[in-house]
């Protein structure tokens, strides 16, 4: 079941957002990480030795596991970042400054 039925959440409309040039929805109040996950996005960055790739750790916006590229601005905790119509979201590689 949808967890929004569960609860009997009545978001606004979605809106447009930019995954690395894909469109996904997003609905209003969520973070870029949830949107992400409700794309079925679960690895948005690489680390800096390795390239291994991660997505959300915590989620709380401790661990910077999730950090994103976001209109051109790297670092972004994905997890604390919302989604805002028209977002270009970009995976991040290494420091995101390469």
């Amino acid at each position: 079941m949808n967890p929004l039925r569960l609860v009997r959440a009545r978001p606004g409309p979605p809106f447009p957002i930019t995954f690395d040039g894909r469109e996904i929805e997003a609905l209003p109040g969520q973070t870029l990480a949830a949107a992400l996950w409700s794309a079925g996005v679960t690895s948005w960055r690489t680390t800096r030795a390795g390239g291994r790739p991660r997505g959300v750790f915590c989620g709380i916006g401790v661990c910077f596991d999730c950090l994103v590229t976001v209109d051109g601005r790297p670092d972004q905790r994905a997890c604390l970042v919302p989604a805002a119509p028209g977002a270009d979201v970009r995976t991040q590689v290494g420091t995101g400054r390469d």
